[in-house]
C-alpha cells in the first residue's frame, strides 16, 4: 500500500478537515429543505382550496391571511393561483369573482358599498368613521366549510366579516378623505349584505364651556312639574301649579344655552351636562361652572366659538352667560360629572339673635378646615338617599355686617351642603355655624363663586378637539 492509498491519520488535523462535513453547509441544506416543504405545503393547500369550487382571489387568499404581511388577501389569492399554475404547468385562470361559492360575489361590490356609505352622509360634516358589516349566515358558514373541505383549521386566516370591514373601510376613507376611528368615530356605517342596505349612524358632537347664572330662580335643567308630571294638565283641566306649561320654572340654563348650540350644529336634539348644579335660588358667578352640551346627529361639527358665545349670551338676555366654548370629546361628559371638585361660596346670613364680631370670628375659625358630618338634609330627603356624608370645609371666613347679618365665604369639598353648614338643619349637620354661635342662622342669599377640580383642572389636553381633523388636541395647555 502506498502512502497515497493509506487511510488518513486520525491525529492529523488536515485529515479531519478533509473528511468532516461543513456544518454551515448542512444548515443551509436543512433550511432549503424546510423551505421547500413549506412551499409545497402551501401549494398543496391552495390546490385543495381550489378543488372545492370556483373561488375569488379574496376567498382563496383569506385562509393565508397570517402569512406574508403587507399583502392584501386578494394579492395572496392571485399569487397562489399563479404559483399553482406554474408548478403544475396548467393554464392560468383568473379568480371566479362573480361565481365565488363562498362570498357569492360580495367582494366585487366593495367600491359600490363605499360609494353608498359616502352618499348616506353626504350632507354631514365628519372627519372620522368606522365600518361594520352584517354578513349572511350562509356566507360565514361557507367560509368555514372552505377550510374544512381543504383540511385546514376552520379558524385559519381571518373571517370574511373582518376582511369586508377593512376593505370597504379603506375605500370609504379614500372616497371621503376621512380617517378610520375604532374608538368613537363621528359616523358609523353598517353594511347589511343580505338586505342590500347601508345604514349610517351619526354620533353626537360636544361643546364644553363655563356658564354664569346671573338671575335667581333659574334651574340648571328643565324642571317638570311634580303635580302634573310635566303634562301641563290635571285630568281634563289645566294644571294650576305650572299654569299648563308642564314646568315649575319658565326657563333654565339648559333652555337658554343648548338650543342655540343645537341650531348652529344643525342637530336633532341636545342634552346639557353640568359639573354639579347650584340651588335654583343661587347665583353662579366668578369663573363659572363647567358644562358640556351634547348635540345629537349634528350636520355641522365645526364651530366659531366666539360667535357661538355671542349668540348664546344674546339669546339668554342677561340671565345666563357663557365663555370658553370649545369642541370636546365624548369623554368630557363623564369628566364634568365625575371629577372631584371643590366649590367656593358666598352666603348672606341672617341670625336669630345678636352676634358680635368676635363670636363670628371664633365660630368660623372652628369651622375652618373641619370635617363636616351631614345627614341627608330635610330639603332634599325626598330625592337623596338617607345617610350621613362627610365633607371638608377647607376654608371658612366671615364678616359681620351688623348684629343680625353677616357675609360668610366657604371653600368646601364638592357635595358640602352650605345652607345646612350655616343653619345646622335641626342637628343634621355637625358642626354648624348656628350650633357654634348658639343662635339660629339662615342663608338669605347664596352665590357660587368658583367650581374647580380638586386635584387637577377640568380643562386638560386630550379632552378637546383641534378643529382640523376632529382628533384630541394633545398640544393645548390646560388652564
Amino acid at each position: 500500500m502506498t502512502d497515497s492509498d493509506a487511510p488518513p491519520d486520525a491525529s492529523d488535523p488536515d485529515a479531519d478537515e478533509a473528511v468532516d462535513a461543513d456544518p454551515d453547509a448542512d444548515e443551509a441544506v436543512d433550511a432549503d429543505a424546510t423551505g421547500e416543504r413549506a412551499a409545497s405545503d402551501v401549494l398543496d393547500t391552495a390546490r385543495a382550496l381550489l378543488a372545492t369550487g370556483p373561488l375569488c382571489d379574496h376567498c382563496l387568499g383569506r385562509p393565508f391571511a397570517e402569512r406574508s404581511f403587507g399583502l392584501g388577501n386578494h394579492e395572496r389569492g392571485r399569487g397562489l393561483r399563479v404559483a399553482v399554475a406554474l408548478a403544475d404547468d396548467t393554464d392560468y385562470e383568473g379568480g371566479a369573482d362573480g361565481d365565488c361559492w363562498v362570498c357569492e360575489g360580495v367582494f366585487e361590490r366593495l367600491d359600490e358599498f363605499a360609494e353608498r356609505a359616502a352618499d348616506a352622509v353626504a350632507d354631514y360634516e365628519y372627519a372620522t368613521y368606522q365600518v361594520g358589516t352584517r354578513v349572511p349566515p350562509l356566507a360565514e358558514e361557507n367560509d368555514r366549510l372552505l377550510r374544512e373541505d381543504a383540511g385546514m383549521d376552520p379558524d385559519a386566516g381571518e373571517p370574511l366579516r373582518k376582511e369586508l370591514n377593512r376593505e370597504v373601510g379603506k375605500r370609504v376613507g379614500h372616497v371621503t378623505d376621512t380617517e378610520v376611528d375604532f374608538e368613537r368615530p363621528h359616523v358609523q356605517f353598517l353594511l347589511d349584505v343580505d338586505a342590500d342596505r347601508v345604514e349610517a349612524t351619526v354620533n353626537s358632537a360636544h361643546v364644553y364651556g363655563r356658564y354664569r347664572k346671573l338671575e335667581r330662580d333659574i334651574p340648571q335643567t328643565e324642571w317638570p312639574c311634580s303635580d302634573c308630571r310635566g303634562s301641563g294638565r290635571q285630568g281634563r283641566e289645566q294644571c294650576d301649579t305650572c299654569g299648563g306649561s308642564g314646568y315649575l320654572y319658565d326657563e333654565s340654563v339648559e333652555q337658554l344655552t343648548a338650543p342655540v348650540v343645537e341650531d348652529v350644529m344643525e342637530g336633532v336634539d341636545s342634552t346639557f351636562h353640568g359639573a354639579g348644579r347650584e340651588d335654583v335660588d343661587a347665583l353662579m358667578l366668578g369663573t363659572g361652572r363647567p358644562f358640556v352640551i351634547e348635540v345629537d346627529e349634528p350636520r355641522r361639527r365645526e364651530i366659531d366659538a366666539d360667535r357661538l358665545e355671542g349668540d348664546i349670551n344674546a339669546f339668554a338676555d342677561g340671565n345666563v352667560e357663557v365663555e370658553g366654548l370649545r369642541r370636546c370629546t365624548h369623554d368630557m361628559v363623564e369628566r364634568v360629572k365625575e371629577l372631584d371638585a371643590t366649590k367656593r361660596y358666598r352666603a348672606q346670613v341672617e341670625f336669630g339673635g345678636d352676634v358680635t364680631a368676635g363670636e363670628l370670628v371664633d365660630a368660623v375659625d372652628d369651622l375652618d378646615g373641619e370635617t363636616i358630618e351631614q345627614y341627608t338634609p330635610n330639603r332634599v330627603d325626598h330625592r337623596r338617599a338617607a345617610k350621613t356624608r362627610t365633607r371638608v370645609a377647607h376654608e371658612v371666613t366671615g364678616e359681620l355686617e351688623d348684629a343680625r347679618h353677616a357675609t360668610v365665604e366657604v371653600h368646601g369639598a364638592g357635595g358640602l351642603y352650605i345652607k345646612e353648614l350655616i343653619s345646622g338643619d335641626e342637628g343634621r349637620t355637625e358642626p354648624s355655624l348656628a350650633g357654634l354661635l348658639g343662635v339660629d342662622a339662615t342663608v338669605t342669599a347664596l352665590d357660587v363663586l368658583a367650581v374647580e377640580g380638586a386635584e387637577e383642572p377640568f380643562e386638560r389636553p386630550g379632552f378637546f378637539l383641534d378643529g382640523e381633523d376632529g382628533h384630541p388636541d394633545t398640544d393645548a395647555d390646560g388652564e
